[in-house]
């Protein structure tokens, strides 16, 4: 057993062939374009449609909708396996996955699903998912892209920001603010194509990592949507985005979970190669430490993330667990990542070498899909709930 397969435990033959698959898939074809998808901020189109001809874009979605109808167990470990090859390709199938197919999937009427379930869940169409705002990021019940009623269709006008795979996107779930008088319960949910009238894209975002992933704002001036383009009732569009985020949380833990593991693995390569004071660097008891603290908080971020996946397939409450999650991998993808690139030297400094990019991608982690601090939030008033 590989350090990298990190389980004791067995997780089935399906599983474990999934989890061979992906990173079968991001070993051959991914890892190979990380560099340039980094160095150049690709977008790496091409990976698409062969991630949706393997089941990866639409992983647990049923099968007689286009998917794979695999666990959320098996959906985390193809994320984590994308993104210990490329973080930017990991969120590109996370985002399109947990934001916009599964909300489309948990409260799509039958029409919606057929319209836009199937050829999103086999990579023929890319999703986003517009929640943030320039003014309202952790606070989504603020929102001011407003949803006005015109007879039994809707106007649409305001901005929507830090929009992963907005650049790129053919679909969107979108939510906008009906009635502010009732603040969170005013909030409508919608599913829209991104090629109406009135819908107009930002620049991509320069950002500090993940710079494959393409990042925009998305305006809306007056888009009229019809009755059918909306998701569940009126009223209930902060419900679908919380329950959205719990999905997207474990999503983004196995995405912290690869990155982390990817640093790990650099660093161990390279302490098994270059010599100081006369013997090999992992020899030196400060490395030996740092190698073992990485590998010990990379298998409990893994084990912490698969915990709140199974609660999930168990149709359990797990808001806490993905919290939780999310939460310490993030923590352990930077402090990891940071040991990579001391245990490099100069050479973690420099962008020859991918130390410096592990560390840049794992950032983004304890941010997006919810902060580090709303994290804390979630999981002790789910404590003192229970």
């Amino acid at each position: 057993m590989s350090w990298q397969d990190g389980f004791l435990f067995d997780l089935g033959d399906e599983v474990t062939m999934v989890q061979q698959a992906a990173r079968d898939f991001a070993e051959k074809e991914v890892l190979p374009l990380a560099a340039k998808i980094d160095h150049e901020h690709y977008f790496p189109k091409e990976l698409l449609p062969q991630m949706g001809a393997l089941g990866f874009m639409g992983a647990t979605v049923p099968q007689e909708l286009g998917g794979s109808g695999l666990s959320q167990v098996a959906y985390c470990l193809i994320i984590e396996e994308l993104a210990a090859a490329c973080a930017s390709t990991s969120i590109i199938v996370s985002a399109h996955h947990s934001l916009c197919l599964m909300p489309i999937l948990d409260f799509g009427t039958p029409e919606q699903k057929e319209t836009y379930v199937r050829p999103l869940a086999q990579g023929k169409q890319l999703g986003c998912f517009a929640l943030s705002e320039p003014g309202t990021g952790s606070d989504a019940a603020a929102m001011t892209c407003y949803a006005r009623r015109d007879g039994s269709d809707y106007v649409i006008d305001g901005t929507k920001n830090w929009i992963t795979n907005g650049p790129e996107a053919d679909v969107c779930v979108l939510f906008a603010q009906l009635d502010s008088s009732k603040g969170h319960k005013g909030v409508c949910v919608f599913v829209h194509p991104m090629n109406l009238k009135g819908i107009s894209r930002g620049k991509k975002e320069d950002k500090l990592g993940i710079c494959g992933s393409p990042t925009c704002s998305i305006t809306y001036d007056g888009v009229r949507l019809s009755a059918a383009h909306r998701l569940s009732d009126e009223g209930r569009g902060f419900q679908v985005a919380m329950q959205t985020l719990n999905g997207g949380r474990t999503g983004v833990a196995a995405q912290a979970v690869g990155i982390a593991r990817a640093a790990l693995r650099d660093a161990l390569a390279y302490s098994k190669q270059r010599k100081a004071f006369g013997k090999l660097i992992h020899e030196h008891q400060s490395i030996a430490n740092y190698l073992a603290d990485m590998i010990t908080k990379i298998d409990a971020a893994r084990y912490l993330t698969l915990s709140a996946a199974h609660a999930k397939d168990l149709k359990r409450e797990y808001s806490r667990q993905a919290a939780m999650a999310k939460l310490f991998a993030s923590e352990v993808a930077m402090e990891v990542a940071n040991l990579g690139v001391q245990i490099h030297g100069g050479y973690g400094y420099v962008k020859d070498f991918p130390a410096e990019r592990h560390l840049r991608d794992a950032k983004i982690t304890q941010i997006y899909e919810g902060t580090s601090e709303i994290q804390r939030i979630v999981i002790s008033s789910r404590l003192v709930s229970e």
